[in-house]
């Protein structure tokens, strides 16, 4: 991270208050997706109705894909306001459009009142939302990787995914008490949308904790800040940095919509455990989840990214199918709990060192942009397609462990990308980016 001196300008007064005024967005974003993908049932039959369904839940992981396929675009467009106009008003702007989506989808009448009206009304606000999150993480990771010490931007960096957690846990609480004091059916009719009106009470607050947010000393000193075609222009001229980053990106990606959008539905639907089992493990993998994210960024910053990049990717290779085939074999609350966290350990790791990575590759004068176009196109075409690639997988091979096969493919991605990106001259042009 760059020096400064007396003359320049000063360094963030609390680092900590720093983190979380600029991971408070990340709560919304992650506390509606994760609603969005545990209620996914409830969900197709509100605004997805059909005769089958699977049909209907296939529906609205079909939206919830479409929404993410705005994350590119998102990169593009919002990446390129935060590298010419700033990071904390870029940061304030995207957490008003995710506002916007979030209370579009929480108030939209049913298929059954407003007809067609109302899969198209949920269809943008989940494309508002996938515009907001397509820069979201990368404005977060790099405000954090410019604002941490020397020798620690992997473990600063890491709190962007560890914060994203704090939200699975509170939706997974919300949905965890709604079915314990709620009839099935009710839950079911209606009862799913309280925990999304209470994400849109908490909006206000999150806004004042971003509108409270400083500059980061590192931009304020650059020299020159670049137009939008400037920024454009050179994304597109480091287009093979950004495809390497969205391969090291995707492995984060497909195994945390695994974990938490997916888990809940994958527990009750295909292995018939109990709603409430399927939340508690949800709860206990979001706990896991923030506990690994910043162990996995400290251990990178002391050993190096290489080494826990790859490791990661090759456990993960070598042990998705065995686990999920040794869980569907006899499905159990407490082998569930334990393959989740398997998965939990390796999301966490690799992407406390991911996120540190992707600040490290890409240039510094569109770090944002570079760095939110790898990961929109990761979570855009890859992630956010988990649940959907994972019901079709199981649906059309009869294979209820098949959903292992989409993160293997994405660990061998992970495995590949990352010996090219540190692999002799190829490191020395990450060192230089490193130093641009």
């Amino acid at each position: 991270m760059s020096q400064f001196t007396a003359a320049q300008p000063p360094q963030i007064k609390s680092r900590l208050g720093a983190i979380l005024r600029a991971t408070s967005g990340n709560f919304l974003e992650q506390f509606d997706f994760f609603l969005f993908g545990f209620y996914a049932v409830a969900i197709g039959h509100a605004f997805f109705p059909s005769e089958n369904d699977t049909a209907s839940l296939l529906k609205t992981y079909g939206v919830f894909w479409l929404g993410a396929l705005m994350r590119p675009v998102g990169a593009i467009f919002l990446g390129a306001y935060i590298d010419r106009i700033g990071r904390r008003k870029g940061l304030i702007v995207t957490l008003a459009i995710m506002a916007i989506g979030t209370v579009t989808i929480a108030f939209c009448p049913s298929y059954a009142t407003i007809g067609v009206a109302a899969p198209a009304i949920v269809l943008m606000g989940r494309l508002l939302q996938g515009f907001s999150a397509g820069v979201e993480l990368g404005g977060v990771s790099v405000y954090l990787a410019e604002i941490s010490t020397p020798g620690n931007r992997g473990f600063y960096t890491s709190f962007q995914s560890a914060s994203q957690q704090v939200a699975i846990f509170v939706a997974a609480i919300l949905g965890y008490i709604l079915s314990e004091m709620m009839p099935k059916e009710m839950v079911a009719a209606w009862g799913w949308r309280i925990p999304f009106f209470i994400g849109c009470l908490i909006i206000p607050f999150l806004f004042f904790l971003r509108r409270t947010l400083e500059e980061t000393p590192e931009f304020l000193a650059m020299k020159k800040h670049p137009t939008a075609s400037e920024v454009f222009t050179s994304a597109i001229a480091n287009w093979r940095i950004v495809i390497l980053g969205m391969m090291i990106a995707i492995l984060t990606t497909t195994t945390f919509y695994f974990v938490t959008v997916y888990t809940p539905t994958f527990g009750r639907t295909v292995l018939k455990l109990s709603t409430q089992d399927a939340l508690l493990v949800t709860l206990m993998v979001a706990v896991t989840n923030f506990i690994w994210n910043p162990v996995g960024g400290a251990l990178s910053d002391r050993v190096g990214r290489k080494p826990v990049l790859v490791g990661i990717a090759v456990l993960s290779l070598l042990t998705a199918y065995p686990a999920l085939h040794w869980l569907v074999s006899a499905p159990t609350f407490g082998k569930m709990l334990a393959v989740e966290m398997m998965f939990s350990f390796y999301f966490g790791v690799y992407s406390g060192t991911m996120l540190g990575c992707l600040v490290e590759i890409v240039p510094k004068h569109v770090r944002t942009t570079c760095f939110s176009m790898a990961f929109a196109l990761a979570a855009g075409i890859f992630g956010t397609f988990t649940p959907f690639a994972s019901t079709w997988l199981i649906e059309h091979t009869g294979d209820k462990a098949s959903p292992a096969y989409w993160l293997m493919c994405a660990a061998v991605l992970g495995i590949v990308a990352a010996l090219t990106v540190y692999r002799g001259g190829q490191a020395m042009a990450v060192r230089d980016a490193v130093a641009a």
